[in-house]
Order: structure tokens, then sequence, then C-alpha cells
């Protein structure tokens, strides 16, 4: 029988990271930033009508639980005591909105998912409002008036769910990011749990002043939010309560990011003018801008990067915001079959080398930055007999990279400063091929950190710090163990250029076809309001089996 691995010495931390996808608990060594286990488990979406995206809060928070235990009882296996888990640090998909009721506990509607679209006549109607342009809310928020944040989907909640309505007449109603909902229920629940939430989360709601760093009331006015639901906002690293349930019960909950914070926490970007990118379901290039807040003329968004210490100082970011970047590997699995794993489509891709002219936009939820698209939808083009499904899973990995250009091309114009190289993390980073085409897409190196799991690390990070805990410095040198893996541009930049161009000219193509009505009733005249894109792709999937059925490959 093999001996028992030796026990780690020194304090760990723990990390809830909870994504749109997927739920996971890792642990850390905070000496050596080390990983030394994990849990994850997978997360169901749910898509009621044309647009819609929703999960259930108690699935995200039973998966936070199972993944908890699970990865303790895995540090138990590998003879590591729990007890030395000294916090716990929580990330999480932003602007995803949950609202529940304080006295049982329970949810009062699924939590409508960042991607969903369904408030874009709730946008409509609030941009009348205000005459002229939605400065109003861009300056004192730094975010366009769009689908996207978290006041709009509360606001459509508000109006269309009664049994909301009631609990917010009855003072029964508590509105909260998933890091709300998961926190108030580590921590007690209807026993005493904290309602809070952090300035890097809060400043995606759109009715939090990121000058001031408090909710302002003139925003809740404008969208005709009670105050008293919201909760109380914290800084990214302090203690906010205790686990009172679990293998972790005692243990303080004390970091709290969105999760694209977290990763630029994680990748150690804590001086102005460094940038990183994360593929996840999304796409998020985030530029440290340090204490000053950067308007962008190009699309960016202006966000709270990250405030480490109830007394430290606020640090801001430009902010590209990609909707669909892994998720549309998952659309080629789930929705075309045309790969039974999501690891599938890098030997796909790697087997043609080349899209052979076929551009993929994968509008699926609109257009994000530069820009701000609620009426995009996806495309498929550039087919011809020739293409196959490992053009077009080359061409889907190529989406994502020239998406990151068009983000890359504005903080550049924003910033006066062009990147010399892109720090990237997130779980599409273990693709090579992927990795490969961003750095001949951008022209520039791109660098990746062998430590994927940036976001985890940087809500670890947070939450050692934190006064009461201190078992982490943040400080650059503790990460020198981390190493790198550097992929350097391998064509020339007129291909690179050549290609982008036309890139650019599909995603005009791939704008103005959703309406209103659309967007809002799901199953209305569903036909008449099928975006182009629907019957792209209809015809490559007949196409494709057409081909198979031929015996062709």
């Amino acid at each position: 029988m093999a001996a028992p691995k030796k026990a780690v010495v020194g304090p760990l931390v723990g990390a809830v990271v909870q994504g749109t996808n997927s739920s996971r608990f890792l642990v850390f060594n905070s000496k050596t930033a080390e990983l030394l286990c994990r849990h994850q488990v997978e997360l169901t979406q749910e898509f009621p009508k044309e647009g819609w995206v929703e999960q259930d809060p108690e699935e995200i928070l039973q998966s936070v639980y199972e993944c908890i235990e699970k990865t303790c009882e895995k540090l138990g296996e590998l003879n590591i005591n729990i007890s030395n888990i000294k916090a716990i640090g929580v990330s999480n998909q932003r602007e995803t909105t949950v609202i529940w009721d304080k006295v049982t506990g329970e949810p009062l509607y699924n939590a409508v998912v960042w991607l969903d679209l369904r408030t874009q006549s709730t946008v409509e109607n609030l941009s009348k409002k205000i005459p002229g342009n939605n400065n109003f809310v861009k300056s004192k928020t730094g975010l366009p008036l769009s689908t996207y944040f978290s006041a709009v989907k509360l606001r459509w909640i508000l109006d269309n769910v009664r049994k909301v309505q009631k609990a917010v007449e009855e003072g029964r109603a508590l509105f909260g990011t998933v890091d709300s909902w998961l926190i108030w229920s580590l921590t007690g629940g209807v026993n005493g749990g904290v309602h809070c939430t952090d300035v890097t989360n809060a400043s995606r709601t759109m009715l939090f002043n990121i000058h001031s760093l408090e909710w302002d009331k003139e925003l809740c006015d404008f969208f005709e939010i009670p105050m008293d639901i919201l909760p109380k906002v914290w800084s990214s690293s302090e203690i906010y309560g205790l686990m009172k349930a679990g293998a972790l019960e005692g243990v303080p909950i004390s970091g709290c990011l969105g999760d694209q914070s977290a990763a630029l926490v994680g990748q150690m970007c804590f001086q102005e003018g460094q940038a990183k990118n994360t593929y996840g379901t999304g796409c998020f290039l985030l530029c440290n801008t340090g204490r000053k807040c950067v308007f962008s003329e190009h699309g960016l968004l202006t966000t709270v990067a990250y405030k480490l210490g109830r007394d430290k100082p606020v640090c801001y970011a430009l902010e590209g915001s990609v909707a669909i970047a892994g998720a549309v590997v998952r659309w080629l699995r789930d929705n075309l079959g045309i790969i039974e794993t999501t690891e599938e489509i890098e030997k796909l891709a790697k087997e043609v080398g080349t899209s052979y002219g076929c551009y993929f936009i994968p509008a699926f939820s609109g257009l994000y930055a530069p820009y701000w698209d609620p009426s995009a939808r996806g495309l498929i083009c550039g087919l011809t007999q020739f293409t196959n499904k490992c053009h077009i899973a080359f061409a889907a990995l190529e989406a994502v990279c020239f998406q990151t250009r068009e983000i890359l091309d504005a903080m550049n114009h924003d910033c006066g400063i062009p990147l010399s190289h892109l720090q990237v993390d997130g779980g599409l980073t273990n693709n090579k091929v992927l990795m490969q085409l961003q750095a001949d897409i951008l022209h520039i190196p791109v660098i990746k950190s062998c430590m994927s799991e940036t976001t985890a690390l940087g809500a670890a990070m947070a939450a050692g710090a934190a006064e009461g805990v201190g078992v982490w410095s943040l400080e650059p040198e503790d990460l020198s163990t981390i190493t790198i893996e550097r992929f350097e541009p391998r064509i020339q930049a007129t291909e690179s250029n050549t290609r982008y161009s036309t890139w650019k000219k599909a995603v005009m193509k791939s704008m103005g076809w959703a309406t209103t009505q659309s967007s809002e009733n799901g199953d209305a005249n569903i036909f008449s309001s099928l975006p182009l894109g629907f019957f792209v792709v209809s015809s490559m999937i007949m196409l494709i089996g057409a081909r198979y059925i031929s015996g062709v490959p």
C-alpha cells in the first residue's frame, strides 16, 4: 500500500468560483499559490423563450455546497487537514440577478442571467426618459444603458412577477447578484445571513455610483428600484461573515470579487496599464487604469477593478466584454452536435489549420463591446461545398480571437499606449490552437500562466489578505513560482489584417436582424423574426448531413 501523501504545511485558502456553466471550489496553499484540490459541478441553463436565459438559484447554491464538501473529502484522501483552511473567497458571474424572500430563504424567481435579452423594450422605454443620450447613467456608472446589467433585469422582474411585487410591498424581498445570494445563504440565510456585495459586483448593477462608491438615489429613482432591497456594499477583501454549515463551518468568508476582477487580481495586474483577457463563457478584457476613471470613446466600459481592504484605495479598469466565447464551443456540442466534448474542437480545428474562407459571428445574444447592438444575431458565412465541420470549428475559435482584437483596438485608442503583449486565463486557454490563433490575429505575444485558475486564485488572494486573516501577502514575488507559456505570432501582419477586415465585413451583415417583439415575446411571429444566421446555419446543417449520408467525410 502506498504511503499517504505528506500533509501540506502552512495556511490554506479556499475559493468559490460560481460561473455561468459551472460552480467550482478550489483550495490553494497561501505560501506558494499551489492549487491543491478542486471539485466542479456543471449547471443547467434554461431558455424559456427566445433570448431568455435563466438559472435556478437553489441549484446554484446546492452546487456550491456540493463542491465544498467534495473538495474537503478529496483533501482528506490526500491526508491534508481541512482545519488548515483559514478563509474562503467568492468569485461569481456578474450582472446575473437574483431576488429572494428573506423570511423563507426561497428564491422568488429564477436568476436572470447576464446574457438574457428579454429587457430590450425595458431599455428602450428607459432611454425615452433621458433626453438626447444615456450620459446620465454612464457618467455615474461607467456603463451604457443596456440589457447586460442588473438594474434593467430587476426592473423587468418587478414589472412582471406578481410574487416579487408582493414580497417587495411586504418588506420581504432582497436583491443581489450571485455573490450576494451565496454569501447570505452561506453565512446563515434566514438565521442571520449577511446581505452584502463588494464594490466590483455593485459596479455592474447600474445602480452604483463608481465615484462615491455608494448606491445612488438618483439612479434608483430613475430605475424605480426601492433601495431597501439592496445589499450593503463592502470592499473586496474583508471578513463578511462565517460559514454556518458543512465541513468548513466557522471559516470566515473574507474575499469577494466579480469573476473578471478576480482574474485581474489573480494575474497580478496591479499596475496601471496592465491588462488580461479571460476566456470563459464570454470573453472579458480588462486594463487596469489605477485610481483614475477613464471613460471610453470607443464602446468600452469603465468599471471598478478592485478595492482590497476597507481602508485601501479603489482601482478602476477599462473593460471590453464579448458575450459569446466558450459558449460557442458549447453550442457546437449541444445544438449542432458536431463535437461530443468541448475539448474535441481543438482536434477538429487542428486538422485543417484554416477556416477556408468561412467566418462565424456568434452574436447569439447580440453584440457587446464595441458595438452594443442587441439586434445582432449569429451568422456563418463564406460557406462552399468544400466546407466541413473542421472549418466551422476553426472559424468558431477564430471568432473568439477576432472579437478580442476588436476590444484591444478600442482599448489601445482609449489608453493611447498599445499593449506589447496580452496576459490570458480561463478554461479556453488550454486550447493551444486558440492561443496561437490569438497571437496571430493580434500580432503580439500571448502570455498564458500555467495556473489556468487565475479567477479562483484572485478570490483566494483577496480572502487570505483580508484584515483579521492575514495569511496571504499581495506582493508580486508571491507568484514567482508560477510558470508561463508564451505564444508568438507566426503569420505576417498583412495576412492578419486581411482576415480581420473580412471578419469586420461579416459583423456588419449580422447586425439589425432581431426586433424588440421577438426578444420580448419569444414565440411571436417566430419565422418573420428569425435572423438570416438561422437560415444559413440550417443550410449548413443540411449540407453536412447530405455529405455524411453520401459517405463524403
